[in-house]
């Protein structure tokens, strides 16, 4: 005869009693396996809000630039190849007539380009012709070369998640910093500009 083991007053059989502790067990992990994925994934949520979206990590830092040979903007004589990306460190900038955030940051470009702080070419992402020259002409071109990205193809091999993104060239052609979202003057000297001196090997601001 099977030994008898006492459970809450009851008098189950060995084999009675393993199966109870199996029942309570499965209602165990029933109970308390949503309540740990609950808590994991509050922990993800917070953890990504309290990164900085705008530096987002991408895999192609310390990476050579994508290949690529683009056209010109409307209205523009210069094109943008990779090929260009060479022998000076630079900004790429990418940006559509559309975006309502490159309007935020455009200025600082017009700045940046008119102190000498550093040359800086444009990626015009997805764009009518006709609405980039529009947007040049009417808010000032700031970039030495721009490049028609018409069907996105570029940008998405630069690893681009939306507009505006800039891009900090290194002078043979490596991807160094990526910067999420419109250029502020605390991005610019805190960060972008202290990392174009360092690649220089001089000061933010000169030239080499």
């Amino acid at each position: 005869m099977a030994p008898a083991a006492t459970v809450c007053g009851a008098t189950l059989t060995k084999g009675q009693g393993s199966d109870h502790i199996g029942r309570r067990a499965a209602r165990w992990l029933v109970f308390t396996l949503p309540i740990t994925g609950f808590v994991i994934l509050v922990l993800v949520l917070v953890w990504g809000l309290a990164r900085n979206p705008r530096e987002v990590p991408s895999a192609l830092l310390g990476k050579a630039v994508p290949v690529f040979d683009l056209a010109p903007v409307e209205g523009r004589t210069l094109g943008l190849a990779s090929a260009n990306l060479r022998d000076e460190v630079s900004l790429l900038n990418v940006f559509a007539s559309w975006c309502t955030a490159c309007r935020e940051e455009h200025p600082l470009l017009l700045q940046l380009t008119k102190d000498g702080a550093v040359p800086v070419h444009g990626l015009n992402y997805k764009d009518e012709p006709a609405d980039a020259a529009r947007w040049l002409d009417t808010l000032g071109d700031p970039y030495q070369r721009t490049g028609a990205d018409r069907n996105g193809r570029v940008a998405i091999d630069w690893g681009v998640y939306g507009v505006p993104e800039t891009f900090v060239v290194s002078a043979d052609g490596r991807i160094i910093y990526k910067h999420v979202g419109p250029l502020t003057r605390q991005a610019l000297d805190q960060t972008i500009l202290p990392i174009v001196a360092r690649l220089r090997g001089g000061k933010p601001g000169e030239r080499p």
